[in-house]
């Protein structure tokens, strides 16, 4: 058994036709007037304009997954370009993505289950020009959608959160109550239940109450100081493990965390042990989503001229999405429970076991 329990390769294979070399070229200045943000060849034929939400590609989470997969892409294939605009609040959305439009980009792809409305609107606006959307559906003909069903990997967060804390307490709070955060908050508090059935045990999840379908958030997915408070009063209350499901204002709680002796975090999105390495002391594991190859799934797609109108959902079946590995943790974590995390992927991959979330992509 690898660190951790090994979960998740990278997802299904691509669907562009084109040969997979390297780019090998630097960086070079768009062929249109832009934001100067970009990746590859101008020369290529093939341009996708990616639309961040709040926060830019260094976020450590959805943006930076969003880019990575679309800087993949372009290594995988020289006859694509990329480049990207930035939002800096939800009232950038709309003209960012059609700027992108109105400067003929191959493919615009909003990244956030926030922009869906924004991509619904542009994407009507020109009926001729593929879109695709991050964390959300959208149902028109030349919009890809690309969906995670989160749940399933927080599920397992969970139950290892539960097998795992010396209090009988943990706790989930979000950025924003929409449902790309509440799916793994609902994930979290399941597998929590489970293990608590199945151990005879009382471990209470503080921040998110299931069938309320209420709990903690601080509004935004950029105040760091705000995810820090949420996160002191949650170990002030007893709880030893944390899930913020808030991107970068992840990294508040992690502060928090870390001058907070025998208390740990699961991440959300990336694997946090790599994304935010300043942290790796804290990281027990991470309930991870696979942004970064669902974007170049939908880049490969576009490129060969497949469906506009798309659909990607990740699962632990295709590689979505996944637990991470335990990492430095991995010697703490006992045999039998990586064990019992191992075969409960089973049976939810299997359809043994599903997840319920108001907020799971509807198949």
């Amino acid at each position: 058994m690898r660190s951790g329990i090994a979960l998740i390769a990278v997802a299904a294979t691509c669907a562009a036709t084109a040969s997979l070399v390297g780019c090998g070229e630097p960086p070079a200045e768009s062929r249109y007037t832009g934001s100067g943000n970009t990746y590859g060849s101008a020369n290529a034929g093939f341009e996708t304009c990616m639309v961040t939400d709040a926060g830019g590609v260094d976020d450590k989470s959805f943006n930076e997954s969003g880019w990575n997969g679309v800087k993949a892409a372009i290594d995988a294939n020289p006859g694509v370009y990329g480049s990207y605009r930035q939002s800096n609040s939800s009232a950038d959305y709309e003209p960012n993505l059609r700027a992108s439009a109105d400067d003929d980009c191959d493919l615009v792809i909003g990244v956030g289950g926030l922009m869906a409305e924004a991509v619904a609107q542009v994407a009507g606006e020109y009926p001729d020009q593929r879109f695709a959307v991050v964390d959300a559906h959208v149902e028109l003909d030349n919009v890809y959608s690309m969906e995670f069903n989160a749940a399933q990997s927080s599920y397992l967060a969970g139950y290892l959160a539960a097998g795992m804390t010396k209090t009988g307490r943990v706790a989930t709070w979000g950025g924003m109550q929409i449902p790309a955060v509440t799916i793994f908050m609902d994930g979290f508090a399941a597998g929590v239940a489970r293990y608590n059935q199945v151990h005879g045990t009382s471990t209470e999840v503080l921040g998110w109450n299931v069938a309320d379908q209420n709990g903690s958030f601080t509004g935004n997915f950029d105040d760091t100081s705000a995810g820090r408070s949420l996160t002191e009063n949650f170990i002030a209350q007893g709880a030893d493990i944390i899930h913020p499901v808030a991107g970068p204002v992840g990294m508040g709680g992690a502060s928090a965390v870390q001058d907070s002796p025998g208390v740990s975090m699961i991440w959300v999105d990336s694997d946090g042990y790599e994304a935010v390495p300043e942290y790796k002391d804290i990281m027990l594991s991470s309930s991870m989503k696979d942004i970064s190859a669902a974007v170049r799934v939908a880049i490969d797609n576009a490129f060969a001229e497949g469906p506009k109108d798309g659909r990607y959902v990740g699962t632990l079946g295709n590689g979505g999405v996944g637990l991470a590995p335990f990492h430095d943790f991995d010697g703490a974590v006992p045999e039998r429970l990586k064990q019992e995390l191992t075969a409960l992927r089973t049976e939810i991959v299997e359809g043994r076991i599903v997840i319920d979330s108001p907020a799971a992509p509807k198949l």
